[in-house]
């Protein structure tokens, strides 16, 4: 087996958790993908963007709990895709505590950016009778 694939970061040689990041980055991105295909078609085709406000996106959009639990999903794996990434080229260009100080401030930035898209989605009331 070849050391460096064709083209993006080589696979990371053992196991562990670099072997775990080099797969969900790979399955997630083609996920991201097809989520925001998804998204794109309902957004644009099942609904009329001309009509898409704030208030009909918390009366109706958000008041399925389908719909709502796509966008989580979405913004989550939109958050750690982009976590994993910055966290890769830091590994790659930091040494030192430089690159532990980069590192901390990275983990922290993504766990509030992951609890507050968490508490806006999941806080929204649904409506019961529309």
């Amino acid at each position: 087996m070849a050391l460096y694939s064709r083209s993006g970061r080589p696979k990371p040689q053992g196991g562990g958790t670099e072997l775990a990041a080099w797969y969900f980055m790979r399955v997630s991105g083609v996920a991201l993908c097809v989520l925001a295909l998804v998204h794109f078609s309902v957004e644009h085709f099942l609904f009329d963007p001309s009509q898409e406000t704030s208030t009909w996106i918390f009366n109706q959009r958000w008041n399925s709990l389908l719909l709502r639990s796509f966008d989580w999903l979405l913004l989550m794996l939109v958050v750690v895709h982009g976590f994993l990434g910055m966290r890769t080229v830091t590994m790659d260009y930091l040494k030192g505590g430089r690159r532990t100080l980069a590192l901390g401030t990275l983990y922290l930035l993504a766990a509030v950016i992951f609890v507050m898209g968490t508490i806006v989605v999941m806080s929204v009331p649904l409506v019961v009778g529309n």
